[in-house]
């Protein structure tokens, strides 16, 4: 008998939205975001910064550390920390701003998402804290002396964790959709007997100071406990062991610090104020709309100490062996998930990548249009706000859960970063990656003219259209049979196309104009930036893309016309577009026949020069590839006599459509912008050590442009590129802006899809060397498996044990108290796979997941 599943798996089956009720949807940053920033300049990083966080009241959403919340957002439980020498209270993850690091933003500090489940029944966070005084100043002024040619100056460098530290680890089991035990435990990593204070704390969001609702909700003590009521949540209490003090305050800002007015008298940093300096700041009569329970843990040397809660409808006190079972239940869901033959760091990597991924699902909240315009009971934004930033973007009023990049670099969504990572999330929880997906397309996201929404900073952005790919992916994963899944995504999706369509395509040649794309630096000059008069840019990545999208929408009607005929016109369209498009890259010379190479074209009415910059933007046209099999044209006759009828009257698309390769009886079908013959000359240079191919994946610039800069000049400016294998030297797009070399995973995960795909028509018989130059000759499909290994290895020990994600900081590997432990970096060095950027991207790299179980 097949063996029962396990019990996470029946739990998603049965109710999984009871389920995800309660998750860790709050962010490590609300400070410093679009949705909090009233400035008149729109300097978001400045308005409200870390050191205002703990004394104003957030307008959108919280911060807070392990933190969790319901799925409105109305009720938080997040825990505060202080080693007894520091200047605040450690409520929140610190970090430079973008103004501040010389590499654009970056948290300065050492966190793990362990573990969780999908549904959030099992779920484990762990922190580094130091016993000396946290080195802010330190962290601050010493990345400001460094410049771009510098490496950043991080935590591990100041010395501070020398001296000992708190190794705190955070558990939290579910007994049901609300109620969840939860177990602090507390490591002493130093020489001597230290003392830690834990504050447990549980806040209401502020929704009744902004004139929109002034119901006021309350925390209370009663018998020991915190019991918080509010009118539609209803009534949480938390309980906890021991005999911990109860501090009482409100979630309302310190007006008389921040702006000297008065305000509330015991504000939102009161119990900071009362813990380190004993002030008369937190309400006597215990109550609030904030409330903390103040731990003194005094654990000796190389000891251990723990706190156990409980957070529940009914006020009901933690039980142990809620733990052990739960970890029991999560152990047996990813065992199912790993595939035979995977090794035990595999296997560890791939279910941290998932917690990264499920940790990083956030409430996000922000109505563009009272942002805009203000609140009743505040102040009106200034005027330069009606022309500045999402101003077009009234329509957006978002307060979901949404999958986020990153929960401090970027906590809030990105849309095409979030096609990425419902892939991986797929494998866990299909029904919230379908939701997702449904959401980024739903009208109070996607622009009524059919644009989506890019990210806070600037929704009108444009991101690479990737969501009709991830739709048939996480269909795929899902197991093929939710057909009215991919309808619902479909019919917006027709609406993003002709968006594309009617405003990318300005020469109504099928060649795309899309601005940056996603790929910052990766240019001599910035793509999105307006060009002299009489100048277009025409962009084979742009192009490939629509190529992409095409061939994507083609498979997803091709799909539905087995249950419904009407979307056999559909697919026919969408065939007879991609050869419109595929053919116009190489109508339009964005193919170098002398370099075997896509690049883009600076095109005016008498002139069309080639960036002979080899960048990924020349490998994206590999990612316009399917098959069509025998049994397709056979099942839908209109469809295949519709393309017979194409490729007999315009011959001259022949070129993309008509790749024919004969297996037995049966014939495939090869659509693709890369014709098998560029292929072979493209995979010589992509697979070339000295060009594209590092130890761990693909560079998104070739290694070529160390020694060999290339230069454009414009308009009598002269703008360069060249390749750099870490962080970018130039600010040309944003303070961290990296496209200059490193490793990137999405782009690295679609050029392995796309050679599966070349492989399935081109079979056995097609090989190339690989690395170029080396003899060693491979399949495509063995040059697919060969980048997946590639990219695996970025966080699997080498034969020395180190992890090369972690780079020089050896100690995350070797000292015995953090072995095991991964960070799943934004981008990585394109020459040593050091971890680059935001340290916490499980979102595309969470992708990483995906390579592990579906190896």
């Amino acid at each position: 008998m097949p063996e029962a599943p396990s019990r996470e798996a029946a739990r998603l089956a049965e109710d999984p939205c009871r389920w995800r009720e309660w998750g860790p949807y709050l962010s490590e940053r609300a400070w410093g975001t679009v949705r909090e920033d009233y400035s008149t300049h729109g300097n978001a990083w400045d308005y409200v910064s870390h050191d205002k966080a703990r004394s104003q009241a957030f307008r959108w959403n919280e911060d807070g550390m392990a933190g969790i919340c319901d799925d409105h957002q109305i009720l938080c439980l997040a825990f505060g920390f202080w080693n007894g020498v520091d200047p605040i209270l450690k409520e929140r993850i610190f970090g430079l701003t973008g103004n501040e690091g010389n590499h654009g933003e970056d948290a300065k500090e050492y966190w793990w998402y362990v573990d969780s489940t999908p549904s959030h029944s099992w779920m484990v966070w762990r922190y580094i804290y130091p016993q000396s005084e946290f080195p802010y100043r330190q962290l601050v002024e010493e990345n400001a002396l460094r410049g771009r040619l510098d490496p950043e100056f991080e935590l591990i460098d100041t010395g501070v964790l020398d001296s000992g530290f708190w190794d705190i680890s955070i558990e939290y089991a579910k007994h049901s959709c609300d109620d969840m035990s939860i177990r602090l435990t507390a490591r002493n990593r130093g020489e001597s007997v230290a003392e830690l204070h834990v504050l447990p704390t549980l806040w209401f969001r502020n929704t009744w100071s902004w004139g929109l609702d002034d119901r006021r909700p309350e925390i209370r003590a009663e018998k020991g406990r915190l019991v918080a009521n509010h009118h539609t949540l209803g009534s949480m209490s938390l309980a906890g062991s021991g005999s911990p003090e109860l501090l009482f305050c409100d979630n309302e800002s310190h007006s008389g610090l921040l702006w000297e007015v008065e305000g509330a008298p015991y504000p939102k940093d009161g119990i900071n104020d009362h813990v380190l300096g004993d002030a008369d700041s937190v309400n006597p009569a215990r109550i609030g709309t904030k409330a903390a329970m103040w731990y003194r843990l005094a654990v000796p040397a190389g000891g251990e100490d723990n706190i156990e809660l409980r957070l529940s409808p009914k006020g009901s006190r933690p039980t142990k062996a809620i733990f052990t079972r739960r970890q029991s239940e999560a152990d047996k869901f990813y065992a199912e998930l790993t595939p035979a033959g995977a090794t035990e760091n595999e296997a560890s990597v791939m279910r941290q990548a998932f917690a990264g991924m499920l940790w990083s699902k956030q409430f996000y909240h922000y109505d563009v249009d009272q942002w805009l315009d203000g609140d009743p009971a505040g102040p009106r934004p200034p005027r330069s706000r009606l022309g500045g930033r999402n101003r077009e973007w009234r329509h957006l009023n978002n307060s979901d859960v949404v999958s986020m990049p990153d929960t401090w670099e970027y906590p809030w969504y990105a849309a095409w970063d979030l096609a990425f990572h419902t892939v991986a999330l797929a494998h866990v929880d299909p029904d919230f990656a379908k939701g997702q997906l449904l959401l980024m397309l739903r009208e109070w996201y996607m622009h009524p003219n059919g644009q989506l929404p890019a990210y806070e900073w600037a929704f009108g952005d444009v991101n690479p259209p990737v969501h009709a790919w991830a739709a048939l992916r996480v269909f795929e994963i899902d197991g093929s049979t939710d057909f009215g899944f991919l309808e619902r995504a479909m019919h917006k999706l027709l609406l993003n196309f002709t968006w594309w369509v009617n405003r990318k395509d300005s020469g109504g040649n099928n060649v795309f104009e899309g601005g940056f794309l996603g790929l910052d630096n990766i240019g001599p000059f910035d793509r999105s930036a307006d060009l002299p008069e009489g100048i277009r840019l025409e962009q084979a990545d742009g192009t490939a893309w629509m190529a992409m999208y095409c061939l994507n929408l083609l498979e997803m009607a091709l799909v539905l016309a087995g249950h419904d005929a009407t979307y056999e016109d559909i697919a026919t369209k969408f065939f007879e577009h991609f050869a419109y498009i595929a053919s116009a890259i190489h109508t339009q010379g964005l193919w170098n026949e002398a370099d075997g190479f896509y690049y883009d074209v600076l095109r005016t009415s008498d002139m069309a020069m080639p960036l002979e910059v080899r960048s990924m933007v020349g490998l994206i046209p590999l990612f316009a590839v399917t098959t069509l099999g025998k049994k397709t044209l056979d099942d839908l006759s209109d469809f295949a006599g519709r393309m017979r009828w194409f490729l007999e009257h315009k011959p001259q698309y022949g070129d993309v459509v008509a790749h024919v390769n004969r297996v037995g009886m049966h014939e495939g079908r090869l659509l693709s912008v890369v014709s098998p013959e560029r292929l072979a000359r493209i995979l010589a240079i992509m697979l070339d050590e000295n060009e594209f191919l590092s130890p761990y994946g693909l560079r998104s610039l070739s290694a070529h442009h160390r020694d060999h800069p290339y230069s454009v000049e414009i308009s009598g400016m002269t703008a360069t590129v060249d390749y750099e294998p870490a962080e970018s030297t130039t600010g040309l797009f944003g303070g961290n802006s990296n496209w200059r070399g490193p490793v990137w995973f999405p782009v690295n995960y679609l050029v392995i899809e796309s050679l599966r795909r070349f492989a399935r028509f081109l079979g056995p018989d097609f090989a190339v060397e690989c690395p170029a130059g080396s003899g060693r000759r491979m399949t495509v499909s063995e040059v697919a498996d060969e980048l997946r290994r590639r990219l695996v290895a970025l966080f699997l020990p080498d034969h020395s044990g180190q992890r090369p994600v972690h780079g020089p900081y050896d100690r995350l590997d070797f000292d015995p108290d953090l072995a095991g432990l991964v960070l799943f970096h934004e981008y990585f060095h394109g020459d040593t796979g050091m971890g680059l950027g935001a340290s916490h991207q499980t979102g595309w790299t969470g992708l990483v997941a995906d390579l592990i179980t579906s190896r």
